[in-house]
């Protein structure tokens, strides 16, 4: 669904950093952000790594779930790439990236994602994020530690708790489907973007109807005009009418779009880290493994407020339950203070409570059997009897007796 000239891709330095470790990527059905990671080399070539593995997927899918087994095995294949390339130069070790892909396949679009970097959609004038931080801070939002707001300015907002690096082969990698429709406008951006813009401004910006590459402009601005401490890249997407696959060049951007991008460097003298102090400082990676005693925190807290939340649903639970009974006894303590005049086999009895039955509950039994034989009792008497006759009180109840009593042996 997407038309060429649709889609839209940039990356920038920023105002601090002094290399780009980012990387983007625009073309005819797919399209990537990659936030690279570890030190002055290792990032460029970490989401490098990860771009170019994913530029096969840039064709016609049959179908949806093709298309999604092929981006995580993809992903997965891009993991591996980074272990051999360090196994090559060890001085790379620790380096990594952050993935959020997309690929359209007729009226849905298929969604890998590893890291911080944000897929957002844009969809009737409202702002959706789409994929999840796989962050420390996240995690401290989803257990209620922190409110969002806090999480913005958290110190620790760049920890990663899931990346792909050069550790694990098989990465877990959250994939999805989610349909799309003509006037969809989807954003894909490194935390560049998202750490320093928030929601409000970036839905502002994606609203007001510019063209793909003037809206990214936009961005930027905003990020460069908040600091930009950290590399941006965006790639905006918009979805409109039937989906043909053309064959225009793929915008490549960030370390990616070097030829040599994809290449290991040198590694640097052992003078250039105090001879360029500030270079270097500028290069230091903006995420790190969360150490031993954040993470026994973390798990800890959440034990604990999943405890809270089982306590809290079973508390919950038995005060519904205590309720409900306590309704029901209620309403059976009311229905004894009802009192109706029947039969009982060949005599007239007062019966307490009403005449209903729940079920095989019964809400009344015989109070007293009056001696009043049924036999004795004109026709209309018997049957009004048999068929019950209400009575508010026990005295009203009585009274009906007496009155029967009265007239009773008459009207056969």
């Amino acid at each position: 669904m997407v038309f060429e000239g649709s889609s839209a891709a940039l990356s920038h330095t920023g105002k601090v950093r002094s290399n780009n470790q980012d990387s983007g990527y625009a073309g005819s059905n797919l399209f990537v952000v990659a936030d690279g990671m570890g030190g002055h080399a290792g990032g460029d070539v970490a989401s490098s790594l990860a771009v170019t593995r994913l530029e096969d997927l840039d064709r016609a899918f049959t179908t949806t779930s093709e298309a999604e087994r092929a981006l995580q095995s993809a992903v997965t294949d891009a993991a591996q790439d980074l272990i051999s390339t360090v196994r090559a130069r060890p001085e790379l070790a620790g380096m990594g990236t952050t993935v959020s892909a997309l690929i359209m396949v007729d009226d849905y679009a298929v969604i890998a994602h590893i890291g911080d970097s944000r897929i957002y959609l844009f969809r009737d004038g409202a702002l959706t994020q789409i994929t999840t931080d796989h962050t420390f801070v996240q995690r401290l939002v989803d257990s209620g530690r922190i409110t969002v707001e806090e999480a913005r300015y958290h110190p620790r907002r760049s920890v990663l708790m899931r990346v792909l690096g050069d550790q694990d082969p098989d990465p877990e990698i959250d994939t999805f489907i989610m349909p799309t429709q003509p006037g969809d406008r989807w954003l894909l951006c490194s935390d560049g973007l998202s750490g320093v813009v928030d929601d409000a401004h970036s839905s502002k910006a994606l609203g007001l109807g510019l063209a793909p590459g003037r809206t990214a402009d936009l961005l930027l601005k905003q990020a460069l005009d908040a600091g930009a401490p950290d590399n941006v890249t965006i790639v905006i997407v918009d979805v409109g009418g039937a989906h043909p696959v053309f064959s225009g060049t793929p915008t490549i951007v960030g370390s990616a779009s070097n030829p040599r991008g994809v290449e290991v460097p040198a590694a640097r003298a052992g003078r250039a880290g105090w001879l360029h102090a500030a270079r270097v400082a500028a290069n230091e990676p903006t995420h790190f493994e969360p150490a031993p005693e954040f993470l026994e925190e973390l798990i800890e807290e959440d034990k604990r407020r999943a405890r809270r939340r089982r306590i809290g649903w079973i508390v919950g639970l038995l005060v519904v339950l205590a309720a409900f009974a306590a309704g029901l006894f209620a309403a059976y303590q009311w229905t004894q203070t009802r009192y109706f005049v029947g039969a009982d086999d060949d005599t007239v009895v007062i019966f307490r409570g009403i005449q209903q039955d729940i079920g095989p509950i019964s809400l009344s039994s015989p109070y007293e059997d009056t001696g009043l034989a049924l036999d004795s009792l004109s026709d209309f008497n018997r049957a009004t009897v048999e068929a019950t006759i209400p009575a508010s009180s026990l005295a009203e109840a009585e009274e009906i007796v007496a009155r029967l009593e009265s007239v009773s042996g008459g009207g056969q």
